[in-house]
């Protein structure tokens, strides 16, 4: 308890650092997912391609390439003086996306292919369709697994703290060098991501019951 409570500031820091990474990241991957499923039911050939390549690549590259890439390649390239954070949620948002994609896509494919020929039908177009038909009503189906696939990226945010990202990781390494014993650094940091994940997991299942309500 006394790591705890005289390093207080530093696990506070490194708490609210991976809060803050996981929901840029989160919002990042949400928004990304959303559109390259989109370009996965596109009609339009190139774009599926594309959609098609992004899933594929991201989902086979291990997550601390794309860390080694992000953060060693990118600023070099094309964005020099990117802060870690936003290096960081890049690496992660585009990593998560290709899940978020197929998690929703899955749910536009659970949508009977009537709705989108009845919008055509009335004049709408690809998007409109998407956005006002195909994506409300997938949505029920898609809220389950995005849980699963926030929790799992509130886990790999960890990686961030071996690249001079300020989160709870980041303190497990401080303290341990100082030489606290690892054994309780790691036991709080535990609770720490358990309070994380615990809280998507029922933020994620009061949204599912008021959808089920709704319906």
């Amino acid at each position: 308890m006394n790591v705890l409570l005289d390093h207080l500031p530093e696990f506070r820091e490194g708490f609210l650092g991976t809060l803050a990474i996981t929901a840029a990241s989160a919002v990042l991957a949400l928004v990304l997912g959303i559109l390259i499923a989109g370009f996965r039911v596109s009609p339009i050939p190139p774009l599926r391609a594309f959609g098609t390549a992004w899933v594929t690549l991201l989902r086979n590259t291990p997550l601390t390439l794309l860390f080694l890439i992000a953060f060693f390649v990118i600023p070099q390239i094309f964005f020099p003086g990117t802060s870690p954070f936003v290096l960081a949620m890049g690496a992660l948002g585009c990593y998560t996306s290709s899940f978020v994609c197929e998690a929703v896509r899955s749910g536009i494919n659970t949508v009977p292919l009537g709705q989108a020929e009845a919008a055509r039908s009335l004049g709408m177009t690809f998007s409109q369709t998407l956005r006002m038909i195909i994506l409300p009503q997938a949505t029920r189906t898609v809220i389950p697994p995005l849980s699963s696939i926030f929790i799992a990226l509130t886990k790999n945010s960890a990686i961030a703290g071996a690249f001079s990202v300020s989160e709870l990781f980041s303190v497990s390494k401080l303290l341990s060098d100082k030489g606290y014993p690892i054994a309780w650094i790691f036991l709080w940091i535990a609770v720490a991501y358990l309070v994380i994940t615990f809280t998507i997991s029922g933020a994620f299942r009061l949204l599912e019951r008021r959808l089920e309500v709704a319906r």
